[in-house]
């Protein structure tokens, strides 16, 4: 498991323009790194548009989502709720399996591979800053901006 101090595993992945989005590119930003289950729906769409409502106070950080769902979905869903950060796709769990975010979990007694919702904030300098297992949707931008306060960003 990742922890702070940790470097952060670099990748590319596709977003929902169908353009490369690579980690290294962020390297003058502080980025948070945060992993969904699915796109659209209620959870999901409920973090995503809490991290979107914080853009406008925090200009010098880059947000970016990541999902094993394909690019087309994550673009209707960008659409949908004018979300305006990038959406990765990791169709088969490269990334989230990097960060240690896909394994077993349970849901109504039955047990299934998945990804868990976690959040990461990384340094410009490629560090991992603060981790966030398990981190609910409504408590996503609170827990973020948090952080980003005690970091003086």
């Amino acid at each position: 498991m990742l922890e702070p101090g940790d470097r952060a595993p670099t990748f590319t992945l596709y977003d929902q323009n169908q353009f490369k989005w690579r980690l290294t590119e962020q390297r003058s930003s502080r980025v948070v790194v945060f992993f969904y289950p699915k796109a659209n729906t209620t959870g999901c769409t409920e973090q995503a548009t809490g991290l979107r409502d914080l853009l406008p106070v925090i200009p010098d950080v880059v947000i970016v989502g990541i999902s094993a769902d394909p690019p087309d979905k994550q673009f209707g869903w960008d659409e949908k709720h004018n979300l305006g950060f990038p959406l990765l796709s990791d169709p088969e769990y490269k990334i989230a399996k990097k960060y240690g975010v896909f394994g077993p979990k349970k849901l109504y007694g039955r047990e299934y591979q998945g990804v868990t919702r976690s959040m990461f904030l990384i340094s410009p300098v490629g560090r991992v800053e603060k981790v966030w297992w398990k981190v609910s949707p409504k408590a996503t931008p609170i827990e973020l901006m948090s952080a980003l306060e005690d970091i003086g960003e």
